[in-house]
């Protein structure tokens, strides 16, 4: 049984090593919103902490912007969450937003075949239908996602993981005319553990969690940023200088029962 206030344990840790001065944006925080009752976040390079300053967007993703020199980078987030979000709100510039193409959501170039393939659908059916092609017809395969392809090349490819899945649901959705945004999520009951990314669909009039992979069940994901496409939701983001990855370790953790059914209506929470 599902608790009526359940608890989720987020939270995240990332070693990088900075070559040169550099300027970080980070979006690991749970969003502005989602019901914390513990939080912390520290950031140091070397032994030495590192002050951030955070600055919101108009969906409650919270970017916490740094600088730092040349060494050994240690981000740690965690934060305990109690009980589920507001249902999110349904804005007229987000239903114009989130139909329009963007850098990794080509749309405008999937609508005939979008059409082709779903034309005789609608509403939540339509939603549900693009949901089941792209988990059907795309294989969960980490080698074969880049970080510049898209949706048209996703398909061209055939596989990906989240971030791929996710913007081949959005792109067909959006060439259908149905309003879908990319959400990074904390994901209890995702193996292996990282950052998940899946799609929020308009219809019915609000917003509808989709997840193409079926990696982990949605009724326990935890929002953390809302955007056009990986363009907005990245973890994190750096100018001016290279860095490497050296550590990328994600924990999240709930009471729930973590099962799903794909044809659920399941709003993010």
């Amino acid at each position: 049984m599902t608790s009526a206030q359940p608890r989720r344990e987020v939270g995240s840790r990332l070693v990088l090593e900075v070559d040169d001065p550099t300027s970080f944006v980070l979006a690991a925080s749970v969003a502005q919103g989602v019901p914390t009752t513990e939080e912390s976040l520290r950031v140091w390079l070397g032994d030495q902490p590192i002050q951030v300053r955070e600055i919101d967007d108009e969906h409650g993703t919270r970017m916490r912007l740094f600088e730092t020199g040349p060494g050994l980078l240690t981000i740690e987030y965690a934060a305990t969450v109690i009980g589920r979000a507001s249902r999110p709100g349904v804005d007229d510039l987000d239903l114009v937003t989130y139909l329009r193409p963007s850098r990794y959501v080509q749309s405008d170039s999937l609508t005939d075949r979008a059409r082709d393939l779903f034309g005789g659908t609608s509403g939540v059916e339509r939603v549900l239908a693009v949901e089941q092609w792209v988990h059907d017809n795309l294989s969960y395969t980490p080698a074969m996602s880049f970080p510049t392809g898209g949706a048209l090349e996703t398909l061209d490819l055939g596989a990906g993981v989240c971030r791929d899945f996710a913007h081949v649901t959005a792109a067909f959705l959006r060439g259908l005319d149905v309003p879908a945004r990319m959400v990074s999520v904390y994901a209890p009951g995702l193996e292996p553990r990282d950052f998940h990314a899946v799609v929020e669909a308009y219809a019915d009039n609000r917003w509808i969690a989709v997840d193409a992979t079926r990696l982990a069940p949605r009724r326990s994901l935890v929002r953390i940023a809302t955007g056009r496409d990986a363009t907005d939701t990245a973890f994190l983001t750096n100018t001016l200088a290279d860095v490497r990855l050296i550590t990328l370790e994600v924990r999240a953790t709930s009471d729930e029962d973590l099962t799903d059914d794909p044809s659920e209506i399941v709003e993010l929470s």
